[in-house]
């Protein structure tokens, strides 16, 4: 599927919302897009990690780490487990760690920053709820595209 997030704003600007730009590249694949998926967490990743141990079906998982910068919810392990379990891509709203080999999967990984610490596994969070941060609300099944100029969001696939 070829699509530019720069193109998709300038047909469809109604129907979009724009993410604000906060968001770094760190993934294999810097353009993905898919249904998203969502999770609610803060400083825990284990439902993160259950998330990407379902079949993705080219879904694009979004978590809402609201803004911590404090520990790391995604590492090369879990980014594996997406890219082998069919997920197009990872938004975090948080923290990311094991950027240089995350760098070499393939899958979309876009996230806040890195630390090398990681998360605690408490289980504590929420699944597929609406999510909001950077300007937009993320519901379950919103369609995400994401590439090297940005993140839009819209409620139905134009492809």
């Amino acid at each position: 599927m070829t699509f530019a997030t720069a193109d998709l704003y300038d047909e469809y600007e109604e129907k979009l919302q724009i993410a604000t730009p906060m968001f770094n590249d760190y993934g294999g694949n810097l353009k993905f897009c898919g249904p998203a998926s969502t999770v609610r967490v803060f400083e825990d990743n284990s439902l993160v990690r259950a998330a990407l141990e379902e079949p993705g079906e080219g879904r694009v998982l979004v978590v809402d780490g609201d803004a911590s910068l404090k520990c790391a919810l995604l590492g090369d392990m879990l980014a594996e487990l997406g890219k082998d379990n069919d997920w197009a891509g990872i938004i975090v709203y948080g923290c990311i760690r094991d950027s240089a080999v995350i760098a070499r999967i393939a899958i979309g990984v876009k996230a806040l920053n890195t630390n090398p610490r990681k998360s605690v596994k408490k289980g504590i969070g929420e699944r597929d709820v609406a999510v909001n941060f950077a300007d937009v609300i993320i519901s379950p099944g919103d369609y995400i595209y994401a590439d090297e100029d940005g993140i839009v969001i819209a409620e139905d696939s134009f492809f």
